[in-house]
């Protein structure tokens, strides 16, 4: 089914009275159980994976080495997820589905290139010498890493496509998958440190570098990989999503191989760090910055559709599609008591915006038409508890 060019009209009583007066609230649609089992089935099985890497770093490196390496990771850990936060603040992504990408990261992926890099490095051991060390590091580490990231960004496209919109999601889940992975391997490496010089000075200018200097560098490193598949969302469907995946790896693993790379042909570090990778920070920076105005551009056009239909008052409009108005409308939801109902709104709102961008770009056509159904229901009961306290 193709969908209409606007929104199916609002009910006489709503377009009369829009936000001024109670509304009816229809029966709400079920939910489909089967994608939140299966959401369940994900997480379950990377929390044991996480549980198993976890007694894997134990064993290696003692129960003190890991707890201090645990408390030290935690630090670039934040920074990392403080800059999820912003980059996800327009439309958060479904807690479920970043605790299951965060658990990929920290668990799946570094056990695939665990193993994988076990496999490499007895082929290596055999070359010996600075050539297996620098192909371990610059060929093997990005090609291995990247791909088992990566493909924990597929799978979200495969199996949470509906929250899956476009480029500013995919950032979004590719930055907590490598905030995992960053996590557990910052573990590996301050815990090696701290064994290897048998106290804390050992890791001074490793923890300066790692945890303060560079926290996201993983990050953009499978930004690559969630941009291309971000892109993928407005554009192909599931088997598509495979070539923009393995475009997306390409940059991915040539950004992780100059990192690598800089020890080996850069006598200066933080002159390298300086030149070159802080200017790549700015610019991805500036790319968050720029599809984030995108992001609030198509919510004011999808909900003045809308609004045309009679859902919302135009003047909503203004306010949902701007980070001051929603401010303000927070700013007096909580000074009447409303502040959940309030954030309900908003959420809701922005993501029937985002369920109307899929339904025009004709994506997900089998449920998105019973996700706008619920959406619609959501916001008007969202509505009803704002009114009641006016």
């Amino acid at each position: 089914m193709i969908p209409s060019e606007n929104p199916t009209q609002a009910p006489a009583e709503i377009r009369a009275e829009s936000i001024a007066a109670p509304l009816p609230i229809p029966a709400a649609v079920p939910r489909r159980r089967s994608l939140v089992i299966l959401g369940i089935i994900g997480i379950v099985a990377a929390a044991l994976v996480v549980l198993m890497v976890v007694t894997y770093v134990v064993a290696g490196l003692g129960v003190l080495a890991f707890t201090i390496a645990g408390v030290l990771a935690l630090v670039p850990l934040v920074i990392v997820f403080l800059g999820v936060r912003w980059i996800d603040r327009w439309e958060p992504e479904p807690r479920a589905a970043l605790v299951f990408a965060f658990l990929w990261g920290a668990g799946v992926a570094v056990a695939v290139a665990l193993l994988v890099g076990a496999e490499i490095d007895s082929v290596l051991a055999s070359i010996g010498g600075s050539a297996g060390e620098f192909f371990g590091a610059v060929i093997e580490a990005p090609i291995v890493e990247e791909s088992a990231k990566g493909f924990g960004i597929l799978m979200l496209f495969w199996f949470a496509r509906k929250h899956f919109d476009g480029p500013v999601d995919g950032l979004v889940y590719a930055a907590t998958i490598a905030g995992g992975f960053a996590f557990t391997e910052n573990i590996l490496y301050f815990g090696q440190a701290l064994t290897e010089s048998g106290s804390l000075r050992g890791l001074g200018e490793l923890f300066f570098i790692r945890g303060l200097l560079s926290p996201f560098a993983h990050v953009m490193f499978t930004a690559c990989t969630g941009l291309l598949l971000g892109l993928a969302a407005r554009r192909t469907g599931a088997l598509g999503g495979i070539g923009f995946f393995l475009i997306g790896l390409i940059p991915a693993i040539f950004l992780h191989a100059l990192w690598n790379g800089s020890l080996y042909f850069v006598n200066n570090f933080y002159g390298y760090y300086a030149i070159v990778q802080f200017p790549l920070f700015a610019l991805a920076v500036g790319l968050v910055v720029f599809l984030r105005r995108r992001e609030a551009a198509t919510t004011r056009a999808r909900l003045g559709e809308y609004a045309a239909a009679g859902w919302f008052n135009p003047a909503e409009v203004d306010v949902l599609a701007t980070g001051p108005g929603r401010r303000a409308a927070l700013t007096w939801a909580r000074q009447h008591g409303v502040g959940a109902a309030m954030q309900q709104y908003i959420r809701d709102a922005t993501r029937l915006a985002f369920a109307r961008e899929r339904m025009l770009s004709g994506r997900d056509r089998i449920g998105v038409q019973a996700d706008e159904r619920e959406l619609l229901d959501s916001v008007l009961r969202s509505r009803l508890a704002l009114q009641g306290r006016r």
